[in-house]
């Protein structure tokens, strides 16, 4: 009994890290659905004309990604491949890593388990959540992720917003600034329900990602379902039908 709480107690403990979320910021809760192929159409465009500069899928196949997401081969080809690359390959971008590591201090990650490993409510809370810093190399920090060398590449969408904090005083007068909300000073091309939606959309898009196949085994988990639920009911009918007799 003690080892299996301690497995439940394992398995758990990933879910409770990734809703910490990043330095303590409350997460919003992202409204992902893996059955809205139009969401994760519009996603996918987000990923490649925003991130495939910097980030790579390379666990990822592009004839694999169009015929989950509802594309032909057709589609991706003249809509989601900017890089020469043929349709049967990964989703790697450009950029060459060394260069990459030189520019930016680090390479940009590959993301194509980037929603396992943070979880979607802290990438949908993460794409939200930037805001103007004139102390920071790109001119923006990040409330999830404070101190991030990312910059906001999806600036021209959102617009820029600059944080809002709330003064707390402690029983010994100290001063601590609480960040409570952000405000809209350079509008994007986006209203910002319109900008929830793309991050919506872009998460939607690298939940799929991180685990491709979860759709299909979904479908098939309810059949086993089904018919586990049917073989109960025929070997109960057996067993008592073999111990009639015997009781």
């Amino acid at each position: 009994m003690k080892k299996i709480l301690i497995a439940f107690a394992l398995l758990a403990l990933p879910g409770l890290t990734l809703a910490s979320g990043g330095e303590g910021f409350p997460l919003e809760k992202a409204p992902i659905d893996l059955h809205n192929k139009a969401s994760l159409q519009k996603g996918a465009k987000l990923f490649v004309n925003y991130c495939m500069g910097c980030h790579s899928l390379e666990h990822q196949r592009y004839n694999r990604m169009g015929r989950d997401i509802g594309l032909t081969d057709e589609q991706v080809k003249n809509n989601l491949i900017f890089t020469g690359a043929k349709i049967g390959e990964t989703m790697k971008n450009a950029m060459p890593k060394a260069d990459a590591k030189r520019w930016f201090g680090v390479a940009p990650p590959d993301l194509s388990v980037i929603s396992r490993s943070r979880g979607v409510d802290y990438l949908y809370t993460y794409l939200l959540t930037f805001y103007q810093d004139s102390t920071r190399p790109y001119g923006v920090n990040n409330a999830a992720f404070p101190n991030s060398g990312m910059p906001h590449v999806l600036w021209e969408l959102q617009g820029m917003q600059k944080p809002v904090y709330e003064t707390h005083k402690d029983h010994d007068g100290n001063e601590t600034k609480i960040l409570k909300e952000f405000e809209l000073v350079q509008p994007g091309s986006m209203s910002p329900p319109q900008y929830k939606e793309a991050v919506t959309d872009l998460v939607n898009f690298l939940a799929y990602v991180g685990e491709p196949i979860q759709l299909e085994r979904q479908r098939v988990g309810i059949w086993v379902i089904l018919f586990l639920g049917l073989a109960f009911v025929v070997f109960y009918l057996l067993k008592k039908e073999y111990w009639k007799d015997v009781h």
